[in-house]
């Protein structure tokens, strides 16, 4: 029908959440249109005939904003901290629709974030399959190796699985320290540091400078600015092109499966 939409878009257009976390939400029961509870995942809703609340709030629709952060170390990324720490967010006091961080840095991590409501973008920058770049420079103990840097593109098993590097190379030294420049497409937790650990070499310091043509440039510490047009444009035409690399995937997939037409 015209104007019908999955609950999980509308929500996360209205700057609910990634449509992830707003998957949680529908599932959790938080989630009434009309007053009735709903936890069908596949649901479609009209913004313009139904009432959509969550935890009991209406939600409305939001005009999509987007920005860049520099976060400190110390900031959290996440929107409740039950300890009062402070948060990403909160360095955004000026900014009135409900945003969240696209992806995260921990807490001992600092460097460039984005921030948004837009579900939809932040799905797609933040899932793996779609490989968007996210570049770092991190001050690891010691002097790695060419054949450190190797295992970093070779790849390096982890707890949940084997993880590698798109690029890395050696920035310059500090001392008995060194800087790199490390570019992944996956995003685990903590995975940078896990990574260097593994191979003997502790993070002491991690900075993100780039999440794909997005740079951090000279944004000083602690402050945010608008996302431009021009970059808005080349992030939506980076993750579009992404989207149909992963489909054309599919589809050869399902080509070469036997017994299935076109096998």
């Amino acid at each position: 029908m015209p104007g019908m939409e999955r609950l999980n878009k509308y929500l996360a257009h209205a700057g609910v959440g990634s449509r992830r976390f707003c998957d949680a939400l529908i599932a959790a029961g938080r989630v009434k249109v009309d007053g009735v509870r709903v936890t069908d995942l596949g649901l479609k809703v009209d913004p313009a005939a139904h009432q959509v609340a969550v935890d009991d709030q209406p939600v409305r629709a939001e005009k999509p904003v987007y920005w860049a952060v520099n976060k400190p170390v110390g900031h959290l990324c996440t929107n409740a901290d039950p300890g009062g720490r402070p948060r990403a967010v909160d360095l955004l006091p000026h900014v009135d629709q409900r945003v969240y961080t696209v992806g995260r840095l921990d807490e001992a991590s600092e460097g460039l974030l984005l921030m948004t409501n837009d579900g939809d973008l932040a799905m797609g920058l933040t899932h793996p399959r779609f490989g968007v770049p996210k570049t770092y420079l991190v001050l690891v103990a010691g002097k790695p190796t060419p054949d450190d840097l190797q295992k970093l593109l070779d790849g390096v098993w982890l707890s949940d699985g084997k993880v590698r590097a798109r690029a890395v190379k050696r920035a310059k030294p500090q001392g008995n320290s060194t800087w790199l420049r490390v570019v992944l497409t996956e995003g685990k937790n903590r995975e940078v540091r896990r990574m260097l650990a593994k191979l003997g070499h502790k993070v002491m310091r991690l900075r993100r400078v780039a999440i794909g043509p997005i740079q951090l440039d000279k944004l000083p510490k602690g402050k945010a600015r608008r996302v431009s047009e021009a970059e808005l444009s080349e992030l939506r035409a980076f993750v579009a092109a992404a989207r149909e690399k992963v489909e054309k995937a599919r589809a050869r997939a399902a080509a070469k499966r036997p017994g299935e037409p076109g096998a």
